[in-house]
This record gives C-alpha cells, structure tokens and sequence, in this order.
C-alpha cells in the first residue's frame, strides 16, 4: 500500500492536510486575497483544496498548482469541474522546487511542505521567486512548542520554538501580517481524522487486500502521535510580505 494512497484515504474527511479547521483556512485565504482578481499560485498543491477555496472565495482569481502526484491533480482537476472553476486552475505536474512561470502572482500558498524545498526559509526563497511586488506569502510550518524528544526531532524534523521560528522569517527579510496557530484542538482534530477515517475505511472494507496494512499504519501513527510528539509538536502558518 504506497504512502500516496494512505494519504488520500487519511485526509478524505479533512482535505486540508494540515491542522487547520475551516474557519481557519478561511482567515488565512482573506488576507492573503486582497483584490479579487489575483494570481494564486500553490507549491505542492496536493489535491488542490486551497486553491479550491481560494477560487471559490474570489470570482475573479486565477490559480496555478504545482505538485507531483498525479493521482492527486487529476482529484483537483475533477474537484474543479464539480465547483465550476477549472477554467481558472492550471496544473502542472512537476516538482514545486523546479518550476517556472512566466508571470509573478500575488499570493504564492505552500502550507504543510516545507520539506519538500529543504526547510522554512528555502520554502520561502522559492516562494519569493513567483512574488509579484506587493504580493503575499502563505506558508505553513511545524515549530516546537516545547522541548522534543530525540525520537520527535527524528520522526518531525528539526524545528525552532515559536518565537525563534518568527525571528528567522523576520531577519530573512519578510514581515508577517497575520497569522494563526493552531489550537490543541485543531491539532487534535486532525490526528484523530486521519487515524480514524484510515481505520474506518480498513474496516469497512476487510476482504480488500490493503485492509489489515491500512489498520496497522494507523495503529502505529496513532501511537507516535500520542507517545512522541502530541505534547511537544506545534502548527503555525503565517502571512508574509517582504519590504517595499
């Protein structure tokens, strides 16, 4: 059973794959979308819910998403159409790290994979590139909100606390407008959503072949959840403009 499928099946019941509950994701997306015919561009888009909502949110806006997976596009592509806003997405199915585009956008997404560019301020190196002036950074990353074990560091990566992660987006140049951190409940709600709708369709389905693979990997997601990091992992997404 591959990891992308585990994904999808894990996140069914919350598209967006970070702590965030709707209203959250809401905020962000209004002050990131400030005009209402913007140029939206998601690095690591995943199945495109931001974007989604994004063009949901502003008749106006057109969005480019970036990802490598191409059953994960073609489940944006098909959301696009239900929602009646593919004429305004454009995918591309290639890594976020190498793409280019011809014109700048503002607002520029990568929330939940900073691991994919080499950590938070690589994320925003690459991110800056697509900024038209003016434009605005939506980028969301884990911090520690206290001291980790060895085995969290190993399973989540090597974050700052909260205080010295906003030092270090500051000091690289780039002021934050808003921002939100995520409650113990929507931290909560998450891990819950994706062990349990991963065990539920085990469950649900136990003569398919993925069935018992499927309990266990939520079994033991479950369990370094709840013993390595529950205490200790932190989520905080921030909106970012650089200096005029």
């Amino acid at each position: 059973m591959d990891r992308e499928l585990i994904s999808r099946l894990a996140h069914a019941n919350h598209p967006i794959a970070s702590p965030l509950d709707d209203d959250a994701v809401r905020r962000l997306l209004d002050r990131g979308l400030r005009g209402g015919d913007e140029r939206v561009l998601d690095l690591g888009c995943g199945g495109g819910e931001w974007l989604l909502r994004a063009l949901a949110a502003s008749p106006g806006a057109r969005a480019v998403g970036v990802d490598l997976s191409e059953r994960a596009l073609a489940h944006a592509q098909d959301a696009a159409r239900t929602l009646g806003v593919a004429d305004r997405l454009d995918l591309h199915q290639e890594d976020a790290s190498a793409f280019m585009s011809a014109q700048p956008f503002d607002l520029v997404l990568s929330v939940g994979a900073t691991h994919a560019f080499g950590g938070l301020l690589a994320t925003l190196a690459a991110a800056g590139k697509h900024l038209a002036p003016g434009g605005r950074v939506l980028v969301g990353d884990g911090f520690w909100e206290r001291e980790p074990s060895p085995e969290a560091v190993e399973m989540l990566g090597d974050f700052t606390d909260l205080p010295a992660t906003i030092d270090r987006v500051a000091a690289d140049g780039w002021v934050p407008v808003y921002g939100h951190v995520s409650t113990r409940r929507e931290l909560d709600d998450y891990e819950w959503e994706w062990t349990g709708t991963l065990s539920s369709w085990a469950l649900d389905h136990p003569g398919h072949p993925d069935s018992a693979q499927a309990l266990a990997v939520a079994a033991e997601h479950r369990a370094e959840w709840l013993r390595t990091y529950r205490d200790a992992f932190g989520f905080v997404c921030l909106v970012l403009q650089r200096h005029a």
